[in-house]
C-alpha cells in the first residue's frame, strides 16, 4: 500500500495522520522531539511539583475542525467547561467587573439585557460586529470600528488574543473569521472548553494512542535534515540516521513551523515575521468568584495581561503579542503579571503581596503575525512538488495561527493527497473566500 510519509506531530501533522489513517492509509510519522504536540503540549515541572501546558489555550465548541479531530481520538470527556456561555472580565484600571453572557441560541435575544452585554454598549452596538472583517482585505482592527466602550471593552482584548497581534497591525478579516465561526454563530458555538488534565492529555496523547491503533507507525527523536527530488517528486526523506527511499505512489505531509519548511524546500515563500507569547505559571491554589470558578478563566483589560486561567493547584496567564516584553528578566516578568493576578481575582495582605513560585515561559516565534505583509506570504497547501502538501497554522487556512487553524491545515492537506485534484499548483487568490480544501 502506498504510504503518507507526515513530518512533524504537531497539531497539524496529528490531524492529517488521523485524517489519512481514517481513510485507510499506511502512515509513517517522523517527529524531531521526544514528544508530540509541538507548541500544544504539557510536561512535569520538577521544580513547581506540578504538570503544566506550555502555554494556554481555549477552545470555542465552534472551533469544528477541533472538535471533529477530538471526537476521532476519542478525547471529547477530556475537556470541561460551563453549559451556557460565561466570559468574565475586569478592567483593572477601573476595577470594573462584567460577564458576557451569550444565550445558546443563533436569534440574540442576550443583546437586550445590560447585564449580559459590555459595560455602556447598547444592543445595537453589538449588532454592528457582524460587519467586522466581512471583507478580504488590509483594513486592521484599529481602522474597523467606533472606538467605544464595545471595542476597548471587548473587540481590541478579544483580537489581541485570537491573532497575537497588536491592533494597529492585525487584520480584521482574520478576527472577523473568528467571530463568525463562533460568536456570532450563537452561544452554542461559543461555549468554552479546556483541558480537565493538560494539551497533552487531551490533544496528543489520545491521537497517538488512536494512530498506534490503527497500524502507523511512530518515529520519535527521528529528524528530518533534507529532502531528495526527482521529476518534480519528493523521493527520498534524509534523516540525521540515514536516507528513506519513497516507493513510487507515495506521498509526504510537510506540517512543520515555516523556518524549517523554508530550509527544506528553498523555493517555496514563508512567513518570516512572528509574535510571541509570554505565559506565567504560579503555582498557588485560589478560591475565585463565581463566574470566574464556572468559566475557569477571567479576561483582562487595560493590564500587563490578557487571560487568568484557574487550575486545581496552580494559576497560568497569558500575555499575548509579547515581542517587546521577551528581554525582561523572568522575576521582573512574574512580579509585574503577579500584580494584575492579585487585583483581578481580589487577593488581599500576603496573598497579594507575596509571589507564590513561578515558572516563566517564553515562546518567541509563537505565531506569524497577523498582518497583510505575512499573509501574503503564506502558501497554500499545495506545492509544485507532485506528491507534497504543507500543513501548519501557518498555511493560508484564512484564520489566525490557533488550534483550529493547525488541525484545520492538516485536514486539508490529507485530503488533498487522498483525492488529488486535477492541478497540482495552487493558483493564490487572496479575495476567494475560503481555502483549498474544507
Amino acid at each position: 500500500m502506498n504510504r503518507i510519509h507526515v513530518i512533524g506531530a504537531g497539531l497539524a501533522g496529528l490531524s492529517a495522520a488521523i485524517t489519512a489513517t481514517g481513510a485507510g492509509r499506511a502512515v509513517t510519522l517522523y517527529e524531531a522531539t521526544a514528544a508530540g504536540g509541538g507548541r500544544c503540549r504539557s510536561y512535569f515541572d520538577t521544580e513547581l511539583g506540578i504538570r503544566l501546558d506550555n502555554g494556554n489555550h481555549l477552545l470555542l465548541t465552534g472551533n469544528k475542525s477541533a472538535f471533529a479531530y477530538i471526537d476521532a481520538i476519542g478525547a471529547r470527556d477530556r475537556f470541561t467547561g460551563p453549559r451556557n456561555p460565561v466570559f468574565p472580565f475586569i478592567d483593572l484600571k477601573t476595577g470594573r467587573e462584567w460577564t458576557l453572557r451569550p444565550n445558546r441560541g443563533r436569534i440574540p435575544w442576550w443583546l437586550l439585557f445590560a447585564d449580559r452585554r459590555v459595560p455602556k454598549a447598547t444592543a445595537g452596538e453589538h449588532l454592528q460586529i457582524r460587519k467586522l472583517g466581512r471583507e478580504w482585505d488590509d483594513t486592521v482592527m484599529t481602522e474597523t470600528m467606533r472606538h467605544s466602550s464595545l471595542y476597548w471593552l471587548l473587540l481590541e482584548p478579544l483580537s489581541v488574543a485570537a491573532l497575537n497581534t497588536r491592533p494597529h497591525e492585525a487584520l480584521a478579516c482574520l478576527f472577523g473569521a473568528v467571530l463568525r465561526e463562533t460568536l456570532l454563530k450563537g452561544g452554542k458555538a461559543c461555549l468554552p472548553r479546556v483541558p480537565k488534565e493538560g494539551l497533552s492529555e487531551a490533544l496528543v496523547d489520545p491521537a497517538i494512542d488512536t494512530l498506534r491503533k490503527r497500524g502507523a507507525d511512530i518515529q520519535f527523536n527521528r529528524r528530518i535534515v533534507g529532502l531528495d527530488f526527482s521529476q518534480g517528486r519528493v523521493t527520498a526523506l534524509r534523516t540525521t540516521e540515514g536516507s528513506v527511499t519513497l516507493d513510487a505512489g507515495d506521498q509526504v505531509v510537510l506540517a512543520v513551523p515555516p523556518w524549517v519548511a523554508g530550509e527544506l524546500l528553498p523555493d517555496i515563500t514563508v512567513p518570516n515575521a512572528f509574535e510571541s507569547v509570554l505565559n506565567v505559571h504560579y503555582r498557588t491554589a485560589v478560591k475565585p468568584n463565581r463566574d470566574v470558578a464556572k468559566a475557569g478563566f477571567i479576561g483582562l483589560v487595560n493590564g500587563t495581561a490578557e487571560w487568568i486561567f484557574i487550575r486545581p493547584d496552580h494559576i497560568s496567564v497569558t500575555v499575548s503579542a509579547a515581542n517587546k516584553m521577551m528581554d525582561r528578566p523572568a522575576d521582573d516578568l512574574a512580579f509585574a503579571v503577579w500584580r494584575n493576578v492579585a487585583k483581578a481575582l481580589g487577593l488581599k495582605g500576603a496573598a497579594a503581596t507575596g509571589v507564590p513560585p513561578f515558572r516563566v515561559i517564553k515562546e518567541r516565534r509563537a505565531t506569524v503575525v497577523a498582518n497583510i505583509a505575512q499573509e501574503e506570504r503564506r502558501p497554500g497547501a499545495r506545492t509544485d512538488i507532485e506528491n507534497l502538501v504543507l500543513a501548519g497554522d501557518w498555511t493560508d487556512t484564512r484564520l489566525p495561527g490557533t488550534i483550529e487553524g493547525a488541525i484545520r491545515s492538516g485536514v486539508t492537506a490529507a485530503k488533498l493527497l487522498l483525492n488529488p485534484p486535477k492541478a497540482t499548483v495552487q493558483r493564490r487568490d487572496k479575495k476567494r473566500p475560503a481555502a483549498d480544501v474544507d
